[in-house]
């Protein structure tokens, strides 16, 4: 599973692997329960999560690296539950992304993005790096 392929889609909760390309959209599985929907591209915004990043005070880092980062962070495991305080969330936050903007990083991102990475955990991903092209060339050969 690559990171890539892993989609966040507007109006439905938790996060879905892309499978292919249909007549009228997208065919994606929830990584949560498994099932398989049918997404229209005319009637919910798909974002992978390769296409996401933070704010910080600096440039915006991809959201991928903060994954990396607080999969470090944790030593694998899940973080803080979404459902966490606001202490709790922005402390884990202040140690992965010291630098994040606290006026377009909001508590509702932190939520999404800690809820993000516990179901991405508990589906056995381990490396969000985006493959390249060309590394995605390389590899198939």
């Amino acid at each position: 599973m690559k990171i890539q392929d892993i989609l966040a889609i507007s109006g439905e909760p938790g996060l879905y692997k892309y499978v292919a390309s249909s007549r009228n959209g997208i065919i994606a599985e929830s990584l949560v329960t498994g099932a398989r929907k049918n997404f229209s591209g005319t009637h919910s915004r798909v974002s992978s999560l390769a296409e996401i990043s933070i704010f910080t005070d600096d440039e915006d880092v991809a959201l991928n690296q903060v994954l990396t980062d607080l999969y470090a962070h944790t030593k694998g495991e899940q973080t803080v539950s979404h459902k966490a305080s606001e202490a709790e969330l922005r402390g884990v936050f202040d140690v992965v992304i010291p630098g994040y903007d606290r006026e377009r990083f909001h508590l509702s991102d932190m939520r999404k993005v800690a809820q993000w990475f516990n179901i991405l955990v508990a589906a056995g991903m381990t490396d969000f790096s985006i493959e390249e092209p060309e590394q995605a060339e390389q590899t198939e050969e």
